[in-house]
């Protein structure tokens, strides 16, 4: 049984002692009437309630999932008119079997009540209708069942690819980026060691970073925006002087729970797309709140033509949309936008916390 069909038959239970509660309840309000009934009435009213749980279940779990479900309406409409038959012929053929009319005639006319000569069929209407009731009643529930089952076999699903892009995510991170700091603390080494132990530390914490703290499915705000100042510190390292890089964040701001490694890919991209070797190029990246909203702003210098939203590593800003879709639906925008005026590419994600 899956994940979604557990959920749902926990709340089967309920359903049913409520059809159960309301099936006995009408089974035994004849005993509001007036009237001291025949025992054959009695035995045949727990009969026919047997039946009607019976009908119940038996569309509930078999008739509708293998005929409706798999459009086989023909079949299903078929079933149904053979079953009301059925019902009407089990009815009567119990009435005969206990003399259940002649008991209740004796009845009505024990108390000056003359019955009609007449044949009434009133019983058979009754039972008709009453069956296709309960036929629809199980058939609307089945429905419903296999509607949320549907919905939250939707939904693991969903959950199972958020899950699999972030462990992608984490594997993906540029490899070249690690390898070419390490070059770069290797060529401080000689030169400047205080500075080569600094981005060792803070080499280890980003690591640190990735392999333990990511394996939630949340960490907060501070944390990634830590690892994104780290990202930074270890870049400028390998930047010439005419690269001016620029990192402000509001004060005190609110410690929101985000998906990990959301910030990166778009840090990545500004700093490849963005920093050139032989003109001066910069990198200015702002995140702040307003109310519920945290607002993380990224520009860059723009040096050629680039496709919007263009791939940065294994898993690129696209797939990083892809991530947003499945974590903030509804609650998140991005914009992109290229001045070729200005030679200035902006990347803007808005995350809505309400």
């Amino acid at each position: 049984m899956s994940i979604a069909d557990k959920g749902i038959m926990r709340k089967l239970p309920s359903i049913h002692y409520f059809i159960g509660v309301a099936g006995l309840a009408l089974m035994f309000f004849p005993l509001t009437w007036p009237l001291k009934l025949p025992q054959e009435f009695w035995v045949k009213q727990i009969l026919i309630y047997l039946v009607w749980a019976g009908l119940f279940y038996a569309n509930f779990f078999y008739f509708t999932p293998k005929l409706l479900y798999r459009h086989k309406i023909g079949f299903f409409v078929i079933l149904v008119i053979f079953t009301l038959f059925a019902v009407v012929f089990f009815s009567n053929w119990v009435d005969s079997l206990l003399g259940l009319p002649q008991a209740m005639e004796k009845l009505f006319s024990s108390i000056g009540h003359k019955p009609s000569n007449k044949d009434d069929h009133t019983g058979n209407y009754i039972n008709i209708i009453t069956a296709m009731v309960v036929y629809g009643i199980s058939t609307v529930i089945s429905l419903s069942k296999k509607m949320q089952t549907d919905q939250l076999a939707f939904q693991v699903t969903e959950r199972e690819k958020i899950i699999s892009e972030l462990s992608f995510l984490k594997a993906q991170i540029n490899p070249h980026f690690f390898f070419n700091t390490l070059h770069t603390i290797y060529a401080l080494a000689d030169s400047n060691t205080g500075t080569a132990k600094d981005a060792i530390y803070t080499l280890s914490h980003m690591m640190r970073y990735v392999i333990y703290d990511t394996k939630n499915d949340l960490t907060n705000l501070n944390n990634e925006i830590k690892f994104a100042e780290d990202y930074i510190t270890l870049m400028k390292l390998r930047l010439a002087g005419d690269v001016q890089i620029i990192f402000e964040k509001q004060a005190n701001m609110k410690n929101y729970d985000v998906a990990p490694m959301l910030l990166l890919p778009f840090i990545e991209n500004a700093f490849k797309h963005g920093i050139s070797t032989l003109h001066p190029s910069y990198v200015y990246i702002d995140i702040s709140q307003s109310e519920q909203t945290t607002i993380i702003e990224i520009k860059n210098s723009v040096f050629e033509k680039r496709k919007h939203l263009e791939e940065s590593n294994g898993i690129g800003i696209v797939n990083t949309k892809r991530r947003l879709d499945l974590l903030y639906p509804g609650k998140y925008t991005l914009n992109a936008e290229n001045n070729i005026t200005t030679k200035e590419y902006t990347v803007t994600l808005t995350l809505d916390f309400k």
